[in-house]
């Protein structure tokens, strides 16, 4: 990759080496959280030799934005299938009524100049009902904690930012990240199919990688317990109630079982297991859900999410000279992060893709610095 120095191909790493170091780090770092016990951690090579493994490999977990990639992905498929292009505007794809008020800057009615790669982008400029600005009640993250039992809708993700918010800017304008906006790319995927956004996920990435333990919470079953509930006669419905999963933190709150965190949906409802993701990761990195030309698009980096962090279409490249000038030289992974310090990222360098979850808003900081430490650690075992 174009500003990496050449690197020992994967063949070549000591294995040894570099899960002895990494088994130390987390080992250490394990300690330091406390309650929230042990990250789970994986790191694989395409190739297969290296296949590492920390904390519960088997425990299903909260993606939360990581899903944007899989949201992505579904929508470049059915750009190479013809249904709509990323020029196309979105008023084209979506009703009036559902983008009524969202693009609304300066009593211009802007809708019909966004098209399907600005909500890709995050260049749209509709708000972001997550982490936005309000202009009058709760801010959302509030009420996902003071209403536990509350089941969102996307019908109900957007009219909060109709109702509660202000567009970010004129579409093209800027960079303004946006889960309003990938819950709008989740309604153009359903739309242009005529299917749900589940039934799209599992017929097209989850089933045919055989990522058995994952699905879109709260409106699919992973393949694993649909197969299960079948042998048994039970029911393979899955709209109420909260799937066990990893705990995780909002802030200071353990919000796992929250009913609430339905909030997601195609912005990052998907729960999965270090093993789907990095069979998702390296599918598609290898060309096997998107072609060559598609995901460039998705990879080719165009504004900046945070120092050190840049972001394309639904995908992110870490420079870590951006967090620390002596980290220059590190591979630049391409992939997505959550705000539960979620991680997928796939380095080209070494070939290896890379999971990461440490289960809190709290913890981003300490997780990059685990990812800091694998990259460092590939680096020293290649030699």
């Amino acid at each position: 990759m174009k500003g990496t120095p050449p690197m020992a191909p994967i063949a070549h790493l000591d294995h040894e080496r570099f899960a002895a170091e990494l088994d130390r780090h987390l080992t250490a770092v394990t300690r330091r959280r406390g309650a929230l016990g042990a990250p789970q951690v994986a790191v694989r090579s395409s190739d297969g030799t290296l296949d590492y493994r920390f904390g519960d490999a088997t425990q299903r977990f909260h993606v939360a934005s990581v899903g944007k990639m899989f949201t992505a992905t579904l929508v470049m498929q059915l750009v190479e299938a013809g249904a709509f292009t990323l020029e196309t505007p979105i008023t084209a794809l979506l009703p009036a009524a559902e983008l009524h008020g969202l693009f609304a800057v300066d009593g211009a009615y802007l809708a019909a100049d966004v098209t399907v790669e600005h909500l890709l982008t995050h260049t749209s400029g509709v708000a972001d009902y997550f982490e936005g600005p309000v202009q009058h009640g709760s801010r959302f993250l509030d009420l996902v904690l003071g209403e536990p039992d509350h089941l969102w809708t996307p019908a109900e993700l957007l009219d909060f930012s109709r109702d509660r918010q202000r567009p970010a800017g004129r579409p093209g304008a800027r960079f303004a990240y946006s889960d309003t906006g990938y819950v709008l790319l989740g309604r153009i995927i359903e739309e242009a199919t005529g299917r749900g956004f589940h039934e799209l996920l599992h017929e097209r990435i989850l089933h045919p990688l055989g990522m058995v333990d994952s699905a879109l919470m709260f409106h699919s079953l992973p393949e694993r317990d649909y197969v299960a509930a079948l042998a048994t006669g039970a029911s393979t419905t899955a709209t109420v109630g909260v799937p066990t999963i990893a705990p995780f933190r909002l802030g200071r709150h353990e919000a796992s079982r929250f009913a609430s965190i339905s909030c997601d949906w195609a912005g990052g409802g998907i729960i999965s297991v270090p093993a789907d993701l990095l069979a998702f990761s390296a599918a598609l990195h290898g060309g096997r859900l998107i072609g060559p030309a598609s995901l460039a698009r998705l990879a080719s980096m165009r504004n900046v999410f945070r120092p050190g962090i840049h972001y394309g279409a639904g995908m992110m490249e870490v420079r870590f000279e951006g967090f620390l000038p002596l980290l220059r030289g590190l591979p630049r992974p391409l992939g997505h992060i959550g705000v539960l310090a979620t991680h997928l990222f796939h380095d080209p360098v070494h070939e290896v893709d890379i999971v990461l979850n440490f289960a809190s808003t709290r913890e981003m900081v300490r997780s990059f610095r685990t990812l800091i430490r694998i990259e460092q650690a590939l680096a020293r075992a290649s030699r």
